[in-house]
């Protein structure tokens, strides 16, 4: 892969991470676009442009950090008093709240890995099919445009129990189908289950960081793994990281300042039109 193809790649994962316009369609369908124009890429399915796409989310993983420090310091520091204040009462007595949503974290990540693992070859085969990805992008503009609609929601930090973690695992998992946005499913969802918005984003952006973690270290193992010697370069792997970080920070303060004021519906517009030219063929392969 070519450093400048990398950089590219890198840009669009960092404008598209965090908006709820799906990144990975994006992405897939700048892929197919370069390769129908002669460049020398893997195909989007295979393992090695799968695992570089993992590569770049974790790069906006940075972006969340940088962005979400305090309230991230807070609940690491929360859940580790937490962890320790229960452990001293020998596991007895009420569970401290952020020692809680630690634990329902790990069951929302949790459900996504056993439906990923479950349909994992069937969500990939969208990766080949871009047709396939104008009927998620679709389905994106129209859950987008419905959430917006919702009344105020009124379920905070100690409203999410087990039922709204399994719900928001769930729908993480879905998301792993190009045009399907994690961001947007996530959140979307966690409206659905009655969250107020501030912390429907904040679960959804904290639910990134051990879920993309995860599945670039399984793909990674699968790729080197594999008998063919990697095409994909360290540089290449790096650059592309190093890009939707940094790209990836403007973003998600963009999409934050759109979901607090319930303006999501901004972006059905832009994935209908997305869809739209898929599927009529004037963007794609």
């Amino acid at each position: 892969m070519a450093l400048w193809i990398a950089v590219l790649l890198g840009i669009i994962q960092g404008v598209f991470m965090f908006l709820p316009v799906s990144s990975t369609a994006h992405m897939v369908l700048a892929e197919h676009w370069l390769i129908g124009r002669g460049e020398s890429l893997p195909s989007p399915d295979s393992p090695e442009m799968i695992l570089f796409a993992l590569v770049v989310h974790v790069g906006t993983l940075v972006s969340i950090i940088v962005v979400f420090w305090p309230s991230l310091w807070r609940f690491t520091l929360g859940a580790a008093g937490g962890a320790w204040q229960w452990a001293g009462q020998g596991g007895r007595g009420p569970v401290p709240l952020y020692w809680r949503l630690f634990w329902l974290g790990m069951f929302s990540v949790l459900c996504t890995g056993l439906l990923g693992l479950a349909f994992k070859a069937a969500f990939e085969q969208v990766f080949a099919h871009p047709w396939m990805i104008a009927i998620t992008l679709t389905l994106t503009g129209i859950l987008l445009w419905w959430t917006d609609r919702l009344p105020p929601r009124r379920r905070g930090l100690k409203g999410i129990n087990w039922r709204v973690a399994g719900v928001i695992g769930l729908a993480q998992g879905l998301a792993l189908m190009p045009g399907l946005s994690r961001s947007a499913m996530t959140i979307m969802f966690s409206l659905f289950a009655g969250l107020k918005r501030r912390w429907a984003a904040e679960y959804s952006f904290f639910l990134a960081i051990p879920t993309i973690s995860a599945a670039t270290l399984l793909q990674a193992i699968q790729v080197y793994r594999a008998e063919e010697p990697p095409v994909i370069g360290f540089a290449a792997l790096a650059v592309g990281f190093v890009v939707a970080a940094v790209v990836g920070i403007v973003s998600l303060k963009l999409v934050i300042y759109f979901l607090y004021r319930a303006q999501l519906k901004v972006f059905s517009f832009y994935v209908w039109l997305l869809a739209l030219a898929v599927a009529m063929g004037w963007i794609g392969v």
